[in-house]
């Protein structure tokens, strides 16, 4: 039986990353988005190396540190902040990676092994079909949630397991995945479809585990609640 793998948040004092973090850009290569981002990432995978796990499955940690005016629950997505260090990390081996935001001076950034864990409670589960590239997969992914309760206004922790086959790049599968959760997260605007208010999100979870039966189907399993703005939240 196929079933979803999750991954205990990472421990340790890690280290504070000498650059800020960057969202994903996909202006032109030579936008300043894309040269600060480029920077970043270079900057970033340097303070790691000494750090990288040598074998074995493994766990990134990114905390992003924003001011203390920022409001945590509008924007700064956090899908958007861990897709492109985790690209720039990714082995074969990358099957948990963590992200939150918290009001803090620094950023910190952090490597461990990874150490399986009971799942959440409560969570929701589908077998996807379609291409993730496609509006098919969305209504799938959406298919799961469509009929939870909305969390309440307010900060929200998110954890999504994925069951893949050995062909898939798992961290293309967040984004859509995120879009199609708008029934727990609520929409930016009514009239919009695949527009969840997803920075709410303050604390991310994102897991895979490779399974050569499934092919090309993905296994999606869902797991968020309300949580405590700025803090670390439950594993």
């Amino acid at each position: 039986m196929i079933a979803a793998r999750w991954y205990a948040r990472p421990e340790g004092d890690g280290l504070t990353l000498r650059k800020p973090p960057r969202l994903a850009s996909w202006n032109k290569s030579t936008d300043p988005d894309q040269v600060r981002l480029r920077e970043y990432l270079e900057d970033t995978a340097k303070l790691l190396a000494p750090a990288m796990v040598a074998s074995g499955p493994w766990a990134l940690l990114l905390e992003v540190g924003l001011p203390t005016g920022r409001d945590l629950v509008d924007m700064a997505d956090l899908d958007n902040y861990a897709f492109p260090l985790a690209s720039r990390l990714r082995t074969a081996d990358l099957v948990s990676v963590w992200c939150s935001k918290r009001h803090a001076d620094r950023s910190r950034v952090l490597v461990a092994p990874a150490h399986v864990t009971a799942g959440p409670s409560g969570t929701y589960t589908v077998r996807t079909t379609a291409s993730a590239q496609t509006t098919a997969y969305k209504e799938q992914v959406r298919s799961a949630v469509v009929g939870a309760a909305a969390i309440p206004a307010g900060a929200v922790q998110l954890q999504v397991a994925f069951a893949v086959g050995p062909q898939r790049n798992w961290l293309t599968l967040w984004k859509p995945t995120i879009d199609a959760l708008d029934p727990l997260l609520g929409r930016t605007r009514e009239d919009r479809d695949w527009h969840p208010q997803d920075g709410r999100i303050t604390d991310l979870g994102l897991h895979v585990t490779v399974d050569s039966s499934l092919g090309h189907d993905v296994l999606v399993s869902i797991a968020a609640a309300a949580a405590a703005t700025g803090k670390a939240l439950s594993r």
